[in-house]
This record gives C-alpha cells, structure tokens and sequence, in this order.
C-alpha cells in the first residue's frame, strides 16, 4: 500500500474502499470481503445510511481499530454547528468507534460553517484525526480555507480520467490539501471500461483498463476509493501496486480529460434545487 501524509501528518491510504449506494443489508458482508482482501481505508457517509454496516465489519474483522482509516461526512440535513456536533456523536455510535479518521461535510450547503465549527471542536476532543470537505469547487474551497482555524486536510471530489480536476489540483495542492477521488470510475459513463486508450495501456502490463485509470489516479497523487460490491472486482482494484505507468503513458491518459462533470454542476441552479429536496 502507498500511503500519503496529510497537512497534519496523519497517514492516509492511497487506495480505499467505498460503500456509496452499497444497500445497508450488505454492506456489513462487502466491507468484510474488503477486509479479507487488504483493504484498511473504507470510506461511508451518512447520507448513505450504512454506518452501521461498516461499524459492524469494523467490530467482526477482529483486526485492532488503529489498524484502520474511517471516513464519513455530515450531510446537508445536519448541517450548522448544533445539528453537525449531535450527528457526529450518532456516526460514532453508528460506527462503534471512539474515533473517525477523517471527517468531510459532505455537500457545500447548508450552514457549512457551522459544520465545520463543530468539526473543528471534534478534532480538537480527539474523536476525529483529520477534518475536510467534500466536493468543494476551487471557489468555496478558498474561502473555507481562509477562514478556517483548522485547514481542510482532504477535498473529496469527482476525478476521474475524463475529469482530472486540473485547476482544483493547483489550488488544493498549493494550500496543502490532498485532492481525493469519488467516482474514480464515472459510474462507467463514457464507455469507460472499454475506453481505447486505458485498454491499449493495460495490455503492457496484463491489466484492465479500470487498474489502469486507478494507477494513473494515484501516480497523479489522487487518493482514490472504488466501490463494489463483488468481491473479484475488489481485488482487480486492490492489485494496482505492481505496476507503473511510464510518462508517456501518463500523457495519453491526460489527454483523455475533458475538465468538466460527468454527473453535476453546483453551479447550475436545478441542481442545487435538487440537492434542497434532500435536506
């Protein structure tokens, strides 16, 4: 495993599991087969109502908690300094941990700056490692970022090949924020997996053109979580650590952004409208 050390000096796995849209009833068993398979960063929220699940695979694997990187992030609905500090308490229940390694507000609504207040007040009791955001655009990023007591550790946003996240790089890398992935696979949007270029790569190295677009993540130091809920697919995305791209490979591939979302803008006023039906 590659590791990465944040603004804190907190260790932080470069390659983690997710459990985004992964049903409650299962996550408990996909979190396990994670486990089994060398996975030590899982990534939950609670926006995704599966907690528990990853705090009972956490509880069952028998594997010492410090062995572990948790993260979650609080949602929109308990957003605001009073709502964040009870929801933070309830992740840690929902968790069965005294600790959260890292800690993201989720989405950039909501009294975010009371979210972080409470966050920043958690980090500080010692029941969170590491605090952040997540799909912060550059422009919010700065301006949390400013006026933030504890600086973000972590932005967590959508990067992939066919959006490399470029500009967001420049800014969190010069304000010592690591970028993390979401979606390092676009949902298989774009005929990702079958995308030429990534196909042609993994061909040198006997790899499929998922463990490629992950290599090519993490070679451009992106913390990367994948998510599945079968248990070969979590081992094709764990083995990608006996291999390197060469520059030239990594220039194809960079070649492949297109710099904008594949999913959503937060600039756009229907989906930020979508996002309030949430809360």
């Amino acid at each position: 495993m590659e590791y990465v050390k944040l603004n804190n000096g907190v260790k932080m796995p470069m390659l983690g599991y997710g459990v985004y849209q992964t049903p409650p009833e299962q996550t408990e068993r996909c979190v396990l087969d994670a486990i089994r398979i060398g996975y030590r960063s899982i990534d939950t929220a609670q926006a995704y109502g599966n907690e528990e699940g990853v705090g009972n695979a956490l509880v069952k694997c028998g594997l010492p908690r410090e062995e572990f990187f948790v993260t979650t992030k609080v949602w929109i609905s308990n957003a605001g300094y009073e709502k964040a500090k009870v929801s933070i308490e309830e992740s840690l229940k929902k968790l069965q941990t005294s600790y959260i390694d890292l800690l993201l507000i989720h989405q950039p609504f909501g009294d975010y700056y009371g979210t972080y207040r409470a966050m920043e007040e958690a980090y500080k009791e010692g029941k969170v490692r590491a605090i952040g955001v997540s799909n912060f655009y550059p422009d919010r990023y700065i301006d949390i970022h400013h006026f933030a007591e504890i600086k973000p550790a972590v932005n967590q946003v959508e990067t992939h090949v066919f959006q490399q996240q470029k500009i967001a790089k420049e800014y969190l890398k010069k304000n010592g924020t690591q970028i993390e992935s979401w979606g390092p696979f676009a949902e298989g949007k774009n005929d990702y997996f079958n995308n030429p270029v990534l196909k042609e790569i993994g061909a040198n190295y006997s790899k499929s053109a998922a463990q490629v677009a992950l290599r090519f993540l993490i070679q451009s130091s992106v913390v990367v979580i994948p998510k599945s809920t079968h248990k070969e697919r979590m081992e094709e995305n764990f083995n990608v650590f006996d291999f390197a791209l060469t520059a030239e490979e990594m220039a194809k591939v960079e070649a492949l952004d297109g710099g904008e979302s594949l999913f959503f803008s937060h600039y756009d006023p229907k989906t930020v409208e979508w996002f309030m039906t949430l809360v």
